[in-house]
């Protein structure tokens, strides 16, 4: 006899398991679906760190998740007894009018969040690991920038659902899902269970659940970097408390991202997804997992130029991947192939930030509650429509 549950969450990585927890805390019937490990390194939500930014530049309307994906990364917090966010501030580097220092600054001004403008020879003074910071260069700093542990996070956000009520079927793959108007048959590792809704929140593995929109999956290398064996002085302090966030647009095609080491660990860097040539389309289930130099060659010629007390050369590098939408914002909400799924992805490689409050909205959503800011930017009938 299939089993069945109010809602059923499919992937419980950095989107799904939030949203399972915060399901399990209103007390809903929730199950959850894993085809890996909890907290595992195969999908988007690992690698030890990932940034957090509330004054959002890459659209304005995302300001007030990152305010309720804070709040709720304290609440959490305080639940499970771990250390998830850690606010270092950040900075915000480019030309005045660049996506970065001009995308940043209006999401703060729409929003009144605090934040300091900053000319060249103040970015140095507080920087000096820059390098080639051309003499139209600014910045501001963002008190509100900061490190989150995502392993962690999930880890977290599971434990606590199941602490709620919630039930977890790991290492299990949802081979379909059919709605009708009854509920959702699930078929899921040979057995069937039907829900009343179900949340798919499968990362790269999103698009078959929602083919009205056209997401992409790409293949996106995490990087990790030591300092320079002979560098000495403050241009040489890689700590995180020395060099915090970082975001740095060199040209309107590259933006560097990262922040500096911490706990005495490596230095963590990457070059934006959203701006430049788009990389292809890969197939999640064949993810090659292996590494190559044609990967990391530009990202280590530019911090080779930029930040040349560091070694150029990763000192690791891991596979992530990525789910671009066609306008680069997520896409959450009700499917419009059928209100009984609900989806959550083409997040286009700035989810983590905001993965509890994505979690809350899917929650509110199947509650029934009101949201308390816009989301037309972000539901998927954007798109059919």
């Amino acid at each position: 006899m299939p089993q069945h549950a109010h809602v059923a969450v499919v992937g419980l990585g950095a989107l799904g398991s939030a949203a399972l927890w915060r399901l399990a805390a209103r007390g809903l019937d929730v199950v959850g679906f894993e085809q890996f490990g909890i907290g595992h390194a195969l999908g988007s939500s690992h690698g030890q760190t990932r940034l957090f930014r509330e004054a959002c530049l890459e659209h304005p309307g995302l300001a007030p998740m990152a305010a309720e994906s804070r709040a709720l990364f304290r609440q959490l917090e305080h639940a499970s007894g771990r250390d998830l966010l850690r606010l270092t501030g950040g900075y915000l580097i480019g030309t005045p009018d660049s996506d970065v220092v001009a995308g940043t600054a209006r999401a703060a001004d729409a929003h009144g969040l605090p934040y300091e403008r900053l000319d060249r020879a103040a970015l140095l003074a507080r920087l000096p690991q820059l390098a080639e910071l051309p003499e139209d260069a600014c910045g501001i700093h963002d008190p509100g920038c900061g490190v989150i542990n995502p392993e962690a996070t999930v880890s977290a956000a599971v434990a606590e659902a199941t602490r709620l009520g919630a039930a977890v079927h790991a290492h299990t793959t949802v081979e379909s899902l059919d709605p009708g108007p009854e509920g959702v048959r699930i078929s899921a590792g040979g057995h069937v269970h039907t829900a009343d809704a179900v949340i798919v929140a499968a990362g790269a593995w999103l698009p078959p659940f929602i083919p009205e929109v056209d997401l992409t999956p790409i293949r996106t290398p995490l990087h990790w970097f030591a300092p320079a064996p002979d560098g000495t002085g403050p241009e040489a302090d890689f700590s995180v408390d020395r060099f915090p966030v970082i975001v740095r647009q060199t040209d309107p095609e590259t933006v560097l991202w990262g922040h500096g080491a911490v706990d005495g660990g490596l230095v963590k860097l990457g070059i934006g997804d959203i701006w430049g040539e788009r990389p292809p389309r890969i197939d999640p289930a064949a993810l090659d997992r292996g590494v190559n130099t044609a990967e990391w060659r530009r990202l280590s010629a530019l911090v080779g130029r930029v930040l040349p007390a560091l070694d150029p050369v990763p000192a690791r590098v891991e596979p992530c991947m990525i789910t671009l939408s066609p306008d680069d914002q997520f896409v959450i909400g009700p499917s419009p192939g059928s209100p009984r799924v609900l989806v959550a992805g083409g997040d286009s490689g700035h989810a983590f930030k905001h993965c509890l409050a994505v979690g809350e909205i899917l929650a509110r959503d199947i509650a029934g509650e009101s949201q308390p800011y816009d989301l037309d930017f972000v539901r998927p009938s954007r798109f059919a429509l």
